[in-house]
C-alpha cells in the first residue's frame, strides 16, 4: 500500500517555513556520488551540472539535505578521495562556478549540502607532496607527511609491518632526486594516497582554511572521510601478526593507526569553527570503530554533529540482531546527547537490494546476485524499519528505485583500486556506482547523451525514474510516502528511545509516540491484532475483523 501525501514544506534560513534548530538530528540525508548520478555534459561522466539539474528530484523524493561525495581536483586514482587541490573542482565535474550554482540552487529548493572532506590523506599530486619528493631527503615539507627509513641492510623493508586497507604494504619507498632508493612514505590506502602527520601545525592550519573556503562557499556541512584515522600512535609501532585490518578492543584504542584518541582534538577545534556560522551547520564522521560507544566518542557535545552506524549497516535481516544493534546504538548515542544514524547502503558496500537477496549472515560485498525478488522485498521493508527509527537516516543514490548491484560486471571495465591489489578489501565496489537510470530508452537511460562510464544492465529502464513514478507498487513511490508520512509524523524521526512489545520470533514489534511499527524478518505470515490504523507499508498488508497478516518479510505503520 502507497500513497502520495502533501509535499514537504522547504527552507534553509532561520525563518525559512519548516526550519527548526538542529536539523540534522533527524534529518533524511541524501548521498549523490557525482559521478554516477547525471552527466550534464554528455561526455559519460556525471557533474555537478548534471546534479544541479536533477536536485528537482531530490526535492520531490522528500530529503532534507544532499551529501555530495569528492568533486575536487584528483588524478582519480581512488574515484576522487586523492585530492590533490581541495579548493578546485576536478574538471571532469565542472568549476566553482558550477558549485556555487547548485548550492545556491539547493537552497532554492530548501536542501542543504554537504560535502566530503578527505582530511587523512592527499593525492599524491598535491603540490606539498610533489615538492617534497623532488626537494629530497630534508624537505621540511616531509614533515607534514609520514617519511621513514626503511629497516633491513640498505633501507629495503618498510619501516613496519602495517598493511594498505587495499591490501599490500601500507608503504611506498621513494626515488631521491639522484635517483638512488631513499625514504618510505605510509599510505593506508592506495600509494598515490599518502597520509597526512597531523602531528603537524601546518596541516592543521591547512584544513582549518579549508573549512572556512567551503562554508564561506554556502556549504552546510561536512561528511569527514576516514575520520578515525588521522592520528597515528606515536612512533609508528609493529602490529605483529595477521589480521592486522581488524579494529582491535576499546581496551587498546584501535589499532596503531586507528580510533586513536588524538583525534578528537582535531574535531573540538573544527567545532568550534563549525558554530561560528550560522545556520547549523555540521560535520559528520564516517568513523569505522570497534564498538557503538566508540563512535559516540566522535559526536560528544563539543565534536562532531553525527556519525555513521557501521554497526547498524552490517547487521542481518534478523528480528534479535535488529533489535540488539538498535537497542545499543540509541543507548550510546544517549549520554552525549546525540541522535543515533542508521544507513543500509553508500558507496563502498553491496546494495541492501543485493545483500539481503542471500541467506542472512552473508558478506558485505558479494559478486553474487541472489534471489532479486527477495531481495528487493526485504530491502523495501529494512528502509521502513529504518525510517522509523529515531534519529537521522542516511539513502545512497539509487536505492529509492530499488537498484540492485551490478554484480556481472567484466572485469575490463571495472576502476575500484582494491580490485586490482592481491588482499584488503573485495574489490567489488563498481557493482554499487554503475549510473543511475532516469528515463526508460535511451543510451544510457537518461543519464546523458554520451553514455555512461559503467555499464549499465538492459533491465534499467524498467527501474528508471520515469517507468516507476505514478506506479503506486513502486518502490519510488513507496520512498516518496515514507519521507512524507515521516516528516508530517510527529511519532517519527525525532526522540531518543523505542518502546518495544511483545512479538512472535523472528518478528519486531515497537511503539513511538502517537506510531507503531511491525516487522516481520521470516518468511511465513504472521496474523496480529491490528495495533491501528495503517499508515503504509512495504507490502500489501491484508485486515479483517480486526486482524491483519503481516507477510514474509514486510514492515507496516500504523498510527494509534
Amino acid at each position: 500500500m502507497t500513497q502520495h501525501l502533501a509535499a514537504p514544506p522547504t527552507g534553509t534560513s532561520d525563518d525559512a517555513p519548516g526550519h527548526r534548530r538542529g536539523w540534522w538530528q533527524d534529518a533524511v540525508i541524501y548521498q549523490v556520488y557525482p559521478r554516477s548520478f547525471a552527466d550534464g555534459d554528455g561526455d559519460g561522466m556525471g557533474d555537478l551540472d548534471g546534479v544541479r539539474r536533477r536536485l528537482p528530484h531530490l526535492r520531490a523524493l522528500g530529503v532534507d539535505a544532499v551529501w555530495l561525495s569528492p568533486f575536487y581536483a584528483s588524478p582519480q586514482a581512488d574515484a576522487g578521495y586523492d585530492v590533490a587541490d581541495y579548493r578546485a573542482i576536478d574538471p571532469m565535474f565542472g568549476t566553482l562556478h558550477d558549485a556555487d550554482a547548485l548550492i545556491r540552487d539547493a537552497h532554492g529548493l530548501g536542501l542543504r549540502i554537504i560535502v566530503d572532506l578527505v582530511p587523512n590523506h592527499s593525492s599524491s599530486e598535491h603540490d606539498w607532496f610533489k615538492r617534497a619528493l623532488r626537494e629530497g631527503p630534508g624537505s621540511a615539507l616531509r614533515e607534514r607527511y609520514h617519511f621513514r627509513p626503511g629497516k633491513g641492510v640498505d633501507g629495503e623493508l618498510p619501516p613496519n609491518d602495517w598493511e594498505s586497507i587495499f591490501g599490500g604494504p601500507a608503504w611506498t619507498r621513494t626515488t631521491d632526486p639522484d635517483g638512488t632508493p631513499g625514504d618510505w612514505y605510509l599510505h593506508l590506502f592506495a600509494p598515490e594516497q599518502p597520509d597526512f602527520n597531523w602531528e603537524h601545525p601546518a596541516v592543521a592550519d591547512e584544513f582549518r582554511s579549508i573549512l572556512r573556503f567551503w562554508l564561506d562557499m554556502g556549504v552546510d556541512g561536512f561528511r569527514v572521510d576516514v575520520a578515525h584515522g588521522l592520528v597515528k600512535a606515536e612512533g609508528l609501532p609493529d602490529i605483529g601478526g595477521a589480521g592486522q585490518l581488524r579494529l582491535l578492543d576499546s581496551s587498546d584504542g584501535g589499532t596503531p593507526f586507528f580510533d586513536q584518541d588524538g583525534v578528537h582534538e582535531i574535531y573540538r577545534q573544527w567545532r568550534v569553527i563549525l558554530d561560528e556560522y550560522p545556520g547549523d551547520r555540521i560535520a559528520v564522521a564516517e568513523a569505522w570503530t570497534p564498538t557503538v560507544e566508540r563512535t559516540a566518542n566522535y559526536v560528544r557535545p563539543d565534536e562532531l554533529h553525527q556519525a555513521f552506524n557501521f554497526q547498524y549497516l552490517t547487521t542481518s535481516w534478523e528480528a534479535e540482531a535488529l533489535r540488539e544493534v538498535i537497542d545499543v546504538s540509541l543507548a550510546a548515542m544517549r549520554p552525549v546527547g546525540a541522535p543515533a544514524t542508521w544507513v543500509l547502503s553508500n558507496h563502498d558496500v553491496t546494495r541492501h537490494a543485493t545483500r539481503f537477496a542471500g541467506p542472512p549472515g552473508g558478506p558485505t560485498q558479494t559478486r553474487e546476485p541472489g534471489d532479486r525478488t527477495l531481495g528487493l522485498r526485504r530491502a523495501r521493508a529494512a528502509t521502513l524499519l529504518m525510517l522509523a527509527l529515531p534519529g537521522s537516516a542516511y539513502l545512497y543514490q539509487g536505492e529509492e528505485l530499488g537498484l540492485p548491484d551490478v554484480t556481472d560486471l567484466p572485469d575490463e571495465v571495472r576502476q575500484d583500486p582494491s580490485f586490482f591489489r592481491a588482499d584488503g578489501q573485495d574489490g567489488f565496489r563498481d557493482g554499487c556506482r554503475v549510473p543511475i537510470p532516469w528515463t526508460r530508452e535511451g543510451s544510457s537511460y537518461g543519464f546523458g547523451d554520451g553514455g555512461s562510464w559503467l555499464p549499465q544492465p538492459d533491465c534499467w529502464g524498467a527501474l528508471s525514474v520515469e517507468a516507476q513514478t505514478g506506479d503506486p507498487g513502486s518502490t519510488l513511490e513507496l520512498y516518496r510516502s515514507a519521507l512524507t508520512v515521516r516528516r508530517e509524523h510527529p511519532g517519527l524521526g525525532a526522540g531518543t528511545a523505542v518502546q518495544w512489545r511483545d512479538a512472535p520470533r523472528g518478528v519486531l514489534v515497537f511503539a513511538r509516540p502517537g506510531f507503531v511499527c511491525t516487522v516481520n524478518t521470516t518468511d511465513t505470515a504472521v496474523r496480529f491484532e491490528v495495533p491501528g490504523t495503517l499508515l503504509l507499508a512495504s507490502a500489501p498488508v491484508p485486515t479483517e475483523d480486526g486482524h491483519t497478516e503481516l507477510g514474509p518479510d514486510t514492515t507496516a505503520w500504523w498510527t494509534v
